[in-house]
């Protein structure tokens, strides 16, 4: 199909995109983000009502998009498809927290022999999801470790100190973009560690 690219917000985009999957240009990335982090993040706080998880979708959004860079082709708008991974990334999210909120019921039953149902906190765990919890913490502990120092202050400052991404450029001096920037390279570090295709980083 023939590219689209009949506005300058479309070549400089494409402009862009190429200069990013092409030439690893990493300002590239940095530009785009400029771009496009605000509306990403407007489209999803208007998702989900929450701030910190759409700072979060967003950051996972413009970590897909560029992970798949090299599938995008100027048929439709940059920020299209770019929005069309936000939204079925927070769709998902949405559907996630949705399935962890719903009450667990257990049956039991009197000695009449009368069966009866009993709501389960939702936020109160099995033993076994505990325990597989404690097993995610450690390997995210370990993933955490192997990182380099420039992106391990970060990743424990967000996610093990839940700090917001303001807290953690004031607390380390860095601009706001940056710590931006690299906790969604770390993220896709720790990603390509856990299926197996880096080994350090």
């Amino acid at each position: 199909m023939e590219p689209n690219l009949t506005t300058d917000k479309a070549r400089r985009d494409y402009t862009l995109v190429l200069a990013a999957r092409e030439g690893g240009d990493q300002r590239a990335y940095s530009d785009l983000m400029k771009h496009y982090w605000e509306p990403l993040y407007m489209l999803m706080l208007k998702m989900t009502g929450n701030p910190t998880e759409a700072d979060d979708l967003t950051i996972e959004t413009f970590g897909k998009a560029f992970c798949q860079i090299n599938a995008y082709t100027p048929v439709n708008a940059f920020s299209t498809w770019l929005f069309s991974i936000g939204t079925n990334t927070a769709i998902d999210h949405i559907r996630k927290q949705r399935l962890a909120t719903i009450a667990l019921s257990t049956m039991a039953t009197t000695r009449d022999d009368e069966v009866f149902e009993y709501p389960m906190p939702a936020d109160a765990p099995t033993p076994e999801e505990a325990i597989i919890a404690t097993q995610r913490h450690e390997v995210l502990r370990n993933l955490v470790t192997r990182l380099k120092p420039k992106y391990r202050q970060l990743v424990e400052l967000r996610f093990f100190d839940e700090l917001s991404y303001d807290e953690i450029a004031s607390r380390t001096g860095l601009p706001l973009s940056t710590v931006k920037i690299r906790l969604m390279r770390a993220r896709n570090l720790m990603a390509d560690m856990v299926a197996g295709r880096k080994e350090q980083l």
